[in-house]
C-alpha cells in the first residue's frame, strides 16, 4: 500500500506535465471531531478527477461543485467548513467539527513541477522537508526539516507544513495479532511491512495491500527498513524475532518500539536484552513492554486494537498518563 499522499503528489504531478492545472488542497486545522488529521491532501483538476481526501465525503462534493463552478481562481484561498462562516458553503461537518483547507491553484509549469517532484521524493524515501507558502500571493519554497514538529504551522502569513515518508508500520513477525494488526494499520494510513523468515508461520497468509518480507526484521531493521515514522511491534512471542527486533529497533529514529507478553514476561525479556543484548537503559527506556494501552485485552483484535491506539496516542504526543 503506497502512502495516500504520496498517491496524490504523483497524480498531480501526472496532470501537470500533461498541461493540466491542478488545485492542491491541504487539511490546514480541525477543531473537535474531523475524520482527517493536518496535513492530509486532496489534488483535483478542471475536469473534475480528483484524488485523495479532506473529510471522507461531504467536503470533496462541495469543493468539486464549487470547482467546477469557477470558484478559487486565486493562487491561495483559505476554506472553512463546518461553522456556516463561509457564506459559498453550507456544509456541516456530520461530527460536528470543523475543517480549515488551503486551497493552492497551480499552473502548469516547469516551477510547480519541480516543486511537485521534490515533495514526491520526499514522501518516497526517508527524507523530511517543510513547505513554505506564502499568503495570499501563494509563493512556495521547501526548506530542510531538522526536527519534529506539528504538521502544519502558521506565522502570520506564511504557513508551514511538514513533508516526510509515510508512516511505517512495522510488524516484526507473523501472528494472529500482527494480522489484524496489519489490517488496521491499513485503515489508519500506515504502510505496512511484515517481516518473517518462517515459511511454516506464513504458509497461507494472505494480507492485501501489505509488503510481505521473507528475512528477519531485525536484518530489514538494520539495512535501513526504518524511519523517524516508524512504529516497529513485536508480536510473537519468539526471542529470536522479537528480541533481534527490539536491539536493532532501539539504534534507530523509529517513533515506537513495543514489544507483546505479559508483564512477568516483559520484565525478563527486558533484563534478557540488558544483559546479553547489551542494551543501556536510554535504550531499555524507548522499548514499551507491555504493548499497547492496559484495556484489559484478550482476544487478538482487541489486543491489536490497544496496540494501534497506543502507537497513535505516541504519535500524537499525549502522555501515557493521560489516557
Amino acid at each position: 500500500m503506497q502512502h495516500l499522499d504520496l498517491l496524490v503528489v504523483r497524480k498531480a504531478l501526472e496532470w501537470s506535465t500533461s498541461g493540466q492545472r491542478v488545485w492542491l488542497c491541504t487539511v490546514l486545522a480541525t477543531y473537535g471531531s474531523a475524520p482527517r488529521a493536518p496535513g492530509s491532501l486532496l489534488a483535483a483538476n478542471a475536469s473534475g478527477h480528483w484524488i485523495g481526501s479532506l473529510s471522507g465525503g461531504c467536503v470533496e462534493d462541495d469543493f468539486l461543485e464549487r470547482l467546477a463552478a469557477g470558484a478559487f481562481p486565486e493562487p491561495v484561498q483559505l476554506v472553512r467548513y463546518g461553522d456556516g462562516s463561509d457564506s459559498q458553503s453550507s456544509i456541516r461537518l456530520p461530527c460536528g467539527g470543523i475543517l480549515d483547507v488551503l486551497v493552492e491553484n497551480l499552473p502548469s509549469d516547469c516551477d510547480v513541477q519541480a516543486h511537485l517532484r521534490e515533495l514526491e521524493s520526499a514522501l518516497a524515501g526517508q527524507r523530511r522537508l517543510i513547505r513554505e507558502v506564502s499568503l495570499p500571493d501563494g509563493a512556495r519554497r521547501l526548506l530542510p526539516d531538522r526536527e519534529h514538529g506539528p504538521r502544519v504551522e502558521r506565522d502570520g502569513d506564511l504557513l508551514h507544513l511538514r513533508v516526510g515518508a509515510a508512516q511505517r508500520l512495522l510488524l516484526a513477525g507473523y501472528s494472529t495479532v500482527a494480522q489484524v494488526c496489519a489490517e488496521f494499520g491499513q485503515s489508519l494510513g500506515f504502510e505496512v511491512v511484515l517481516c518473517d523468515p518462517r515459511d511454516e508461520a506464513l504458509q497461507g497468509v494472505e494480507l492485501p495491500g501489505v509488503e510481505i518480507r521473507r528475512e528477519l526484521p531485525s536484518e530489514f531493521i538494520r539495512l535501513g527498513g526504518c524511519h523517524a515514522d516508524t512504529a516497529v511491534v513485536a508480536l510473537t512471542h519468539d526471542p529470536k524475532i522479537d528480541d533481534l527486533a527490539m536491539i536493532e529497533a532501539v539504534r534507530t529514529e523509529a517513533f515506537y518500539i513495543g514489544v507483546m507478553g505479559s508483564m512477568a514476561t516483559s520484565t525478563k525479556r527486558l533484563e534478557r536484552l540488558r544483559r546479553v543484548g547489551g542494551l543501556n537503559d536510554a535504550e531499555i527506556a524507548r522499548i514499551i513492554a507491555p504493548i499497547g494501552l492496559n484495556l484489559g485485552s484478550k482476544t487478538p483484535s482487541e489486543i491489536a486494537l490497544a496496540v494501534l491506539a497506543d502507537i497513535l496516542r505516541v504519535r500524537n504526543g499525549i502522555a501515557r498518563e493521560r489516557v
